[in-house]
Order: C-alpha cells, then sequence, then structure tokens
C-alpha cells in the first residue's frame, strides 16, 4: 500500500542563511501514529508547517495520498488538520460555531450530528455555547483539536498537543488519538513529553539540526538500543567498585550505596546471577534488587547528544 504521506529531500533555508530542514525524506503509512521527537530548534515545527502548507520549502516534494501539496494545494490542505502548538481562536466565538466554521471553511456540508459527536468525544458538548474567552487552558486545547478535526481529515499533525494541560486531559487525548487511528485516521505527533510517544506512537523519528537521524519501529528500537539495569542496594558503602567485579559494567551511585549493572537487554539475565555469586563470595552483602529498563527518553537523550 502506497504511504498516506510521502516527503521527499525536503530542505528549508530562510534568507538570512539559516537551514531548518536538510534533505528530510519520510513515508508514513495510513492509519499510522508516528512520533516525530527532537529538541527546540530542531526543525519540527517547520516540517509540520511545510507539509500543511504553511511555509514554503526550499527544495524537495511533499505528497498527501499521491498528490503533490502545491499543485494540489486546496485538495491536500483539506485532507489535513493540523493542531498548532500556539492557541489561535476567535475568542468571542462560542465553541460550536468554531467548529461549524471550520467544518464549512474546507469545503465539508454541514453535518450537525458528526459535530456533536465530536464535541462529546472531546468532553466539549456542556460548554458548545460558551464563548471561547470563557474557557480554560485546557479546553481551550480540546477546541483546538475539535476545529482541527471538524472536516474529517484523513492525516491529523499534533504540535505539542498536551503542552501545559493537566495529566487527567493528557490521558483523555491519548484515548481520543488512539480512536481515531482505529478510525483510519494518520497521526503525526510532536512532543516533549516522550512518555507520550513511547505510551502511543507505532513510529518514530528523531530530528536534530534539522537532520532526520533515524526512524524506526518504537518497540524495535527500544529493543535494538534498550539497555536493562540491576540496582543493588548495599548494607555497607562502598568507596569504588572491588577489582574482582572488573568483567561487569559497574557504577557506583547514592554515595557508594547503590551498585549499578547496566546490559545489554538483548541478551539472557545470567551476567546478574554471576555477578551476585561474586558479591556473595566477596562476602558483600546486599538489602535490596531492582531492574529496570532504558526507556524511549533515555534512548532519544543518548541520540541528540551524540548528534550534538
Amino acid at each position: 500500500m502506497p504511504p498516506i504521506l510521502s516527503v521527499s529531500h525536503l530542505s528549508k533555508i530562510y534568507a538570512s542563511g539559516f537551514k531548518a530542514l536538510d534533505d528530510v525524506s519520510l513515508d508514513i503509512a495510513k492509519g499510522e501514529i508516528f512520533a516525530l521527537l527532537g529538541p527546540n530548534g530542531a526543525g519540527k515545527t517547520t516540517l509540520i508547517s511545510i507539509i500543511c502548507g504553511t511555509v514554503t520549502k526550499s527544495s524537495g516534494a511533499v505528497t498527501i495520498d499521491g498528490d503533490d501539496n502545491v499543485a494540489a494545494y486546496r485538495k491536500t490542505r483539506a485532507r489535513v488538520g493540523l493542531v498548532p502548538q500556539e492557541i489561535a481562536l476567535d475568542i468571542f466565538s462560542s465553541v460550536w460555531n468554531v467548529t461549524r466554521f471550520s467544518r464549512g471553511l474546507f469545503g465539508r456540508p454541514p453535518d450537525d450530528a458528526f459535530l456533536e459527536a465530536l464535541l462529546k468525544d472531546l468532553s466539549l458538548w456542556d460548554k458548545r455555547d460558551s464563548r471561547i474567552v470563557e474557557l480554560s487552558g485546557g479546553m481551550k486545547r480540546r477546541v483546538m483539536i475539535a476545529k482541527a478535526l471538524a472536516h474529517e481529515p484523513d492525516v491529523l499533525f499534533l504540535d505539542e498537543p498536551t503542552a501545559g494541560v493537566d495529566v487527567n486531559l493528557r490521558r483523555d487525548m491519548w484515548g481520543l488519538v488512539r480512536r481515531l487511528r482505529d478510525k483510519g485516521v494518520t497521526i503525526i505527533l510532536t512532543t516533549h513529553y516522550i512518555e507520550e510517544a513511547q505510551e502511543m506512537a507505532d513510529r518514530v523519528g528523531v530530528i536534530n539540526g534539522g537532520k532526520l537521524v533515524l526512524v524506526e519501529n518504537k518497540d524495535a528500537l527500544i529493543r535494538r538500543l534498550g539497555k536493562r539495569h540491576l540496582a543493588i542496594t548495599l548494607r555497607a558503602p562502598l568507596a569504588a567498585p572491588p577489582p574482582q567485579l572488573g568483567e561487569w559494567p559497574l557504577t557506583l551511585e547514592e554515595g557508594g550505596r547503590k551498585l549499578v549493572y547496566t546490559f545489554d537487554a538483548n541478551v539472557s539475565g545470567d551476567g546478574m546471577a554471576a555477578l551476585l555469586q561474586k558479591l556473595k563470595e566477596l562476602g558483600i552483602d546486599y538489602s535490596d534488587l531492582e531492574t529496570s529498563n532504558t526507556t524511549l527518553e533515555d534512548i532519544f537523550v543518548d541520540l541528540v547528544e551524540k548528534k550534538a
């Protein structure tokens, strides 16, 4: 099946000479949840803005379901919904009017039943007659999502959708994203909350300095680059790991009271058993053991630092 979104050798160089995007190529499948990660200024918002047609590219091409987003601008723009970082709404209009107007703006016929279901899904139905100025920041964020979905787009961009919102709203939005994916909507998400990407995304891409550093299935990435950690709480602190433990990569934390063994997540746990046996032979007693796995955030930070 051809990708719903294809970006080919996309670059953006501003008049100042700053290169915001550098030869970015990316294909995204229909119904996929794709998380685009990167530090501030990495090029995430520029990439989204070019795809949505609000920023002009310097070179390259973008197609949405096979149509070029410049040559067939109106057609492709109608296929896309965008929730930008900044809240941009007519503050004196009602929730209902904002949503209904957005649907008509893209040439969709009136469908009050669809809009009612959408507002209920976003917990906005009770606020439908409220003016935007009367709403909390979290509710305004929900209205931005309703506005983006009002014309039933095939591709939805969420640019930092949960920035500054409470945990409950974040969880609600995660549920909404999954329901949209189940209906065949393709979701492209940028976020600083990397647990959001780990929770929801099928694939992740890391962009840094305008370059796409990595694109990979999320679970495969964690398996490939992930590490496991065994934290051993010692009954008596150590000044340094004994030389007899040199075959294990160990670090001391918490003033020498915690010995941490880090190893490849893809290998068996035999190294742990051997380490514990060696501790016993050396008379090093411990009170607790704790294992953990590398998170997507750990991998992201490591990738960005290596490319910096």
